[in-house]
């Protein structure tokens, strides 16, 4: 790769963070994040150092699931502003150098959407295709719908028409139909229509489910033909309208069945997707203090090498549950004892509305070293709102909810976010150790061992070495008897950069043995910004600390860039 390969293929070595705006930041003091808190807010990101800004959804909508029922795909909430106020802040985040992409959300709409009512009004409405129905009854469904606590059945039966129409979440979101050309070029609008505002790509919001054909007639199955198609058409739309326009998928699926939503190898379909089950593996690893977890998830998407244009993303936290799904049930329930062994921390029976911090009992060794982690993995790293200071969540708040607390700013009586004080806001303030008297932004700016610090240079070093972000990674054996420790080696064309993590409790040594790495080549710390005198044609040691990490440059005499 060449330094300059990072602008075109800007979304490789990317800092994805997340925020909703409504939980931002309070611009009109009415207790509710807005357009307006949020542009306010840009400078703390470029700060940080965030390359992308991801924008949950902020449409109108009657916001019984958060904001993911909506019901126009054209406009701004009133509550957050107006497309003004949306300009305002993409345009002040591209002058900061940052890309902006946007919750797309394709599978369904709310049941008050205008597209909806008109469906519902009769079975020959020009809308009624633009769902999905039936006219018999359904068999049981209970064990496909995603919210078990809430649905029995991804069916809902329509009492004006008599029939049944699909719902692969919440009964109140309808699923489109994509097998309608109408619908399709409807999606095609909404992509054309936020392009044009300044959005750089979207977070496309449950894929597969978009793509399922569940419920689809044999004519309709036979005239939308490979439902992977759409996805590569509307993939080949975004980039003929922008350039450089990315589609980042939610998609919790097996590997081998990502790596067709990537568009295989000829890397025509998404972007990024995120790794779900690297996520879960990190976790398990976490409980029993051991990368084998973490080395099995590697080598399995390794079978599917990606296309240049396309790459993982990395997280270990999110906006919705903190899903276990793809562990078994004596694995789940390993880090459900490490990590929520409470029921109220735990959500639908498969995950966790906690975040990292209280789950690790608030040690900061072994805070920074999961967040070092996620750094060094091949890939790009999304952060969540309020990771970068350790926030906490609300238990009290239902499922997903719990993790989708204010911002908290200062150690003001309402952190920051809003002059309302805190009984008038939108939602409540995380409390106790986590809430805003101890954790806020700040306290943090100015203190150079706090946690903001600690993230800011992560993602310094990060930009600093794209190798991580683009290089083939190797897995470094580390010798028997050391199953705690992690280490990697992304080799780019002039330098690697080794990454050590130790995931146990107790201090070690390990000796590690670099293949082809050329004479007079030089060996870096990159946390201390000095050579050390190991010479890395020969096996080198590592010593770590308990819950340690260590990140080298192998840095070859053609390379003439700083460390």
């Amino acid at each position: 790769m060449r330094i300059t390969d990072t602008s075109d293929l800007w979304w490789k070595n990317a800092v994805i963070y997340s925020l909703d705006v409504e939980t931002y930041q309070d611009g009109n003091g009415d207790g509710i994040g807005d357009f307006s808190g949020l542009a306010r807010r840009i400078d703390y990101l470029a700060e940080l150092g965030v390359t992308c800004l991801w924008l949950m959804p902020f449409y109108p909508s009657p916001d019984k699931d958060d904001g993911y029922d909506i019901t126009d795909f054209y406009t701004v909430d009133p509550r957050l502003g107006t497309l003004g106020d949306f300009v305002e802040v993409t345009r002040t985040a591209h002058d900061r150098g940052m890309k902006v992409i946007v919750d797309l959300v394709l599978n369904h709409t709310s049941d008050e959407h205008p597209w909806f009512t008109e469906s519902r009004t009769s079975t020959d409405n020009p809308y009624r295709d633009w769902y999905v129905w039936r006219d018999t009854e359904p068999p049981d469904t209970s064990d496909k719908v995603v919210f078990p606590d809430a649905e029995d059945s991804i069916w809902e039966k329509d009492e004006a028409t008599g029939e049944w129409y699909l719902h692969h979440f919440y009964r109140f979101q309808p699923d489109l139909n994509i097998a309608n050309p109408s619908v399709r070029e409807e999606i095609g609008r909404i992509i054309g229509f936020w392009t044009q505002l300044g959005v750089d790509g979207f977070r496309v919001d449950a894929v597969p489910f978009i793509l399922d054909t569940t419920g689809y007639t044999r004519a309709e199955k036979r005239d939308l033909g490979d439902p992977m198609d759409v996805l590569r058409e509307t993939c080949a739309l975004l980039r003929r309208r922008t350039g450089d326009g990315i589609l980042l998928g939610e998609v919790n699926v097996p590997y081998k069945d990502q790596y067709g939503f990537f568009g295989g190898e000829h890397g025509d379909g998404l972007s990024l997707q995120f790794d779900f089950i690297g996520m879960q593996a990190v976790y398990l690893a976490m409980a029993r203090h051991d990368s084998r977890p973490i080395v099995k998830a590697l080598r399995q998407r390794a079978k599917y090498p990606l296309a240049r244009e396309t790459q993982w993303a990395n997280f270990l936290r999110n906006h919705d549950e903190l899903t276990l799904d793809k562990l078994t049930e004596s694995e789940r329930q390993e880090v459900f004892d490490a990590f929520g062994p409470e029921k109220e921390m735990q959500v639908f029976d498969r995950g966790l509305k906690r975040r990292l911090p209280p789950m690790l009992g608030g040690d900061p060794r072994r805070i920074r070293m999961a967040y070092s982690l996620l750094f060094a993995l091949p890939g790009t790293p999304s952060l969540f709102y309020g990771e970068e200071i350790g926030m906490g969540e609300d238990l009290a708040e239902e499922g997903r909810m719990a993790v989708r607390t204010p911002m908290q700013w200062t150690s003001e009586e309402s952190a920051g976010f809003s002059r309302r004080g805190p009984d008038a806001l939108v939602a409540p303030l995380a409390g106790g150790g986590y809430g805003p008297d101890h954790v806020n932004v700040a306290h943090q700016r100015s203190d150079s061992g706090s946690l903001y610090s600690f993230i800011r240079s992560l993602i310094y070093l990060h930009r600093r070495h794209p190798e991580l972000g683009w290089a083939p990674v190797e897995i470094l054996d580390v010798g028997a008897g050391k199953n705690g420790v992690l280490a990697l080696a992304a080799r780019g064309e002039e330098a690697a950069v080794v990454t050590v993590h130790n995931l146990g409790a107790e201090g070690c040594t390990v000796t590690l043995s670099l293949d082809d790495v050329e004479p007079g080549s030089r060996l870096i710390d990159l946390w201390d910004q000095r050579a050390l005198d190991d010479d890395p044609t020969t096996p080198i040691e590592v010593q770590l600390d308990g819950y340690g990490y260590r990140w080298l440059r192998v840095q070859s005499e053609a390379d003439t860039r700083l460390y």
